[in-house]
């Protein structure tokens, strides 16, 4: 998959050769892993279109989607979005699971899924995955019966989750210091209003979707403060912008 990078230095790029050997890890502070965002959203703010993003996805943002999964120990969602998107296993592509091994990875990563209400139903396809290592960071003391796949619990004490502790819990007691966050919104509005987001990539669709219904990549709630980011690069295939952000302290 060929890109053409505005900047800096323009040219044209694969994929594979721009999501390759980031090193997120080293990055990483010493109390949580290094965090980025992966997101998607048309020129005027939608980041879902009737439910999904399938209909403002392309083959390049897939592409950029799966290589990103290659740089990182753990990717993280939320229900409502595990539930939207067909997620099954994280690195399907035994190539791309090899690009991970090269680079001193687990061939899978983690996957870190967060529900509030362990709303889970045992037959979504990553959890009916065996390959997958799946741990549910929830309030809930239930478990979601038969997951083929081998689950863990992080369990919070309240309603609302302390995403900081569940950070915090995937670098001590997991090992985690590179993570992938694929939303849905909620869930980053959390990370960056805790200030826990440290990358955002972020493809703009050339697509308009009007109407007033459908959410932006972070739930529109203002933040108490604005979010500085620096540009990394920019990417183009076909119209659609790749920006990499990463956030200013």
């Amino acid at each position: 998959m060929r890109l053409r990078r505005i900047h800096p230095d323009p040219a044209e790029v694969a994929v594979e050769e721009v999501v390759a050997g980031l090193e997120l890890g080293r990055a990483a502070p010493p109390e949580r892993p290094y965090v980025v965002l992966n997101m998607i959203a048309t020129v005027d703010g939608r980041a879902a279109v009737r439910g999904g993003t399938r209909e403002i996805s392309s083959p390049a943002d897939r592409a950029m989607l799966v290589h990103l999964r290659t740089q990182v120990d753990a990717v993280m969602v939320g229900a409502g979005t595990l539930r939207a998107e067909p997620y099954g296993r994280l690195v399907r592509d035994p190539a791309l699971r090899e690009k991970r091994r090269r680079e001193g990875l687990e061939q899978d990563p983690l996957a870190c899924l967060v529900s509030g209400r362990l709303e889970l139903p045992a037959d979504l396809p990553l959890l009916a995955d065996p390959h997958s290592r799946v741990l549910i960071a929830t309030a809930s003391k239930g478990t979601v019966e038969r997951a083929t796949a081998s689950v863990e619990y992080l369990r919070g004490d309240a309603e609302q989750l302390d995403l900081g502790g569940v950070l915090g819990a995937l670098r001590a007691e997991h090992g985690v210091r590179s993570l992938l966050c694929e939303g849905g919104p909620r869930l980053t509005a959390d990370l960056f209003a805790r200030g826990l987001v440290d990358e955002l990539f972020l493809t703009l669709a050339a697509t308009v979707a009007g109407g007033e219904e459908g959410p932006a990549i972070v739930a529109r709630a203002p933040l108490e403060e604005l979010v500085a980011l620096e540009l990394v690069w920019v990417l183009e295939a076909e119209g659609d912008l790749y920006l990499r952000y990463r956030a200013q302290p």
